[in-house]
């Protein structure tokens, strides 16, 4: 696999961008390294300490044959974030499913966490947040994504801290996260919200490292444009390579 990497350096901020299927991104720890690889819209790895961890694993066809999971990650119900069938595919005897009340409604043995409960997995600190729409639905009256239903999660592992948005707008509790290196930020219309709001909400808790991703037809050059000068790490990945 051939990968062009660029680092494009702006004011006070850098942006990364890799042409072509993205490898893996390496976070140092004090427990040793985070490897982090894109794989598809909300679907991504963590691996550390010889444990691997899946994101939303989705479709189906991409999860074929991969290696196992030891941890799977779910945000919420909705086909891009919970394939059964993947998860199915990626299960063995001893993985831990952790993941919101309305999935465990339809995967057995899930770890259940609620908007603000907590729980360790293996070196993992793992913190279930809020992601929801305020204002975006299919219908009057109807949000895509009710607050409380689904979670985004804060993640610590030696000493750092990973935020996964889940699908949600620029919601407070986002603005008001803390001390988060490294995250990762939905962008998409009509489910979620546009890169002006993602990027405003980035700007107010201003992680280290961001990563756009569930962003399927939007301007992500654009997300780092509006970044620029805050010092923020942006990097861009691919995370619908062919």
């Amino acid at each position: 696999m051939n990968c062009l990497g660029i680092w494009v350096l702006s004011g006070l901020s850098a942006v990364s961008l890799l042409a072509g299927p993205s490898p893996a991104d390496t976070i140092p720890t004090s427990a040793g390294p985070v490897e982090i690889t894109p794989i598809h819209h909300a679907s991504f790895t963590l691996r550390a300490g010889g444990k691997l961890v899946y994101v939303d694993p989705s479709p189906a066809e991409l999860f074929k044959g991969k290696p196992k999971a030891d941890l799977i990650l779910l945000t919420d119900i909705h086909g891009d974030h919970m394939d059964l069938a993947a998860i199915a595919d990626l299960s063995q005897a001893d993985t831990t499913v952790v993941a919101p009340a309305a999935v465990a409604q339809k995967i057995a043995g899930v770890r259940v966490l609620e908007n603000g409960q907590k729980t360790s997995w293996n070196g993992w600190a793992i913190e279930a947040v809020p992601m929801y729409n305020i204002k975006r639905g299919p219908k009057p009256g109807e949000l895509y994504h009710p607050k409380g239903r689904g979670n985004g999660y804060v993640l610590t592992y030696g000493g750092k801290r990973f935020y996964i948005s889940g699908d949600t707008e620029n919601i407070p509790e986002m603005r008001a996260l803390k001390n988060i290196d490294v995250a990762f930020v939905c962008m998409n219309l009509p489910y979620t919200m546009p890169v002006e709001e993602a990027a405003e909400a980035v700007k107010a808790f201003h992680p280290k490292i961001v990563y756009p991703y569930h962003y399927k037809g939007q301007d992500t050059q654009k997300f780092a444009e509006l970044l620029k000068g805050t010092g923020i790490d942006v990097r861009l990945r691919d995370w619908y390579a062919e």
